[in-house]
């Protein structure tokens, strides 16, 4: 689980859209990419993104 607050903070990098966490992943609500996060660090680079 993410923190709130870190979250209302991050933006997609590619987009600049708002993300959640979802099944131990960062998701962009408006462009759909997924970010990794490991060792509970988010990884928001977009040669990163799926």
């Amino acid at each position: 689980m993410m923190d709130k607050e870190l979250l209302d903070i991050l933006a997609c990098p590619a987009c600049k859209g708002d993300v959640e966490f979802k099944k131990s992943r960062i998701v962009c609500k408006k462009c759909g990419k997924k970010y990794p996060v490991k060792d509970g660090i988010p990884v928001m680079l977009i040669d990163e993104a799926e």
